[in-house]
């Protein structure tokens, strides 16, 4: 099953559908979930430092069989390790515990105390080929405007809560402006919400045999914007990935645009006491 791929404005391709280890906490269920998840095809992996599963991850594929080239893999860094020096440091952590000479994309993980610092340490390191690609996370316009004033190198992506219910269609539009590729955490709700009961969901998704949660990654796809939904489940890895055998229709996408909410279900970017607290330590 082929997966489609977007090519990042330095030229580097990035698989459109991944999967993403946020709160997978058990090693062995991570490690096979992981492994379940190559056999199925993926080859996009999405970590970061916080999840305490980089080795974990790194091991998982090692054991697989693919060669590191076969493989797209990202992190974040932490609010505590924000800074031009600190970021170098925690790279090389990082990488350490990945087992990997470079990362496919670093992102900063939040709007911190230091993004200034960091964003030049991960320019210089994205130079010195450790990181083939650099973006940030859970930026808002504001966020990306204010980078402007130093960044030689735009972000290349921005990882943000998107989904039906929340689809960010603002900061899209802003993002496609600037050559930013959009990136989902929480593509389903995070399975906070009725979102995949949700009766428009349902329709489309009996006329396409398919279930509500494909319909919704498909649209994701359909709007160009890279996915990581996250599972341990078998049969839900392997049917989150199985979502490119049909296309939906401009109705279908126009359907499922009077479902939005404007509802945000995870944290808001400035959470001000959330940066603080944990830029310590």
């Amino acid at each position: 099953m082929a997966v489609p791929t977007i090519v990042l404005p330095n030229g580097v391709e990035i698989p459109q559908i991944g999967l993403g280890v946020f709160l997978m906490e058990d090693p062995d269920e991570t490690s096979w979930a992981v492994k379940h998840a190559v056999y199925t095809g993926y080859r996009h992996f999405d970590t970061a430092a916080i999840y305490g599963n980089e080795e974990v991850l790194g091991t998982a594929l090692k054991e697989s069989g693919l060669i590191r080239e076969q493989l797209f893999i990202t992190s974040k860094l932490w609010n505590n390790m924000q800074g031009y020096e600190k970021t170098k440091l925690a790279l090389e952590e990082t990488l350490a515990k990945l087992g990997t000479d470079y990362l496919d994309l670093y992102l900063i993980h939040w709007y911190g105390l230091d993004v200034k610092g960091s964003w030049l340490a991960m320019e210089e390191l994205y130079e010195a080929g450790k990181i083939k690609a650099i973006g940030v996370s859970n930026f808002t316009i504001d966020h990306l405007e204010s980078m402007k004033e130093y960044a030689t190198i735009k972000p290349m992506i921005n990882q943000v809560e998107t989904h039906p219910y929340f689809p960010q269609d603002e900061l899209r539009e802003y993002m496609q402006n600037e050559g930013i590729v959009h990136e989902a955490w929480g593509p389903l709700s995070q399975g906070k919400t009725d979102l995949l009961l949700h009766p428009v969901l349902q329709s489309i998704a009996d006329k396409y045999q398919k279930t509500t949660a494909q319909i919704v990654l498909r649209w994701h796809v359909e709007r160009g914007t890279v996915i990581i939904p996250k599972s341990v489940h078998p049969g839900r890895i392997s049917e989150n990935f199985a979502i490119t055998d049909f296309t939906l229709t401009e109705e279908d996408m126009q359907e499922i645009a009077t479902i939005n909410m404007e509802t945000r279900f995870g944290r808001i970017p400035n959470d001000h006491e959330f940066i603080e607290r944990t830029s310590k330590g």
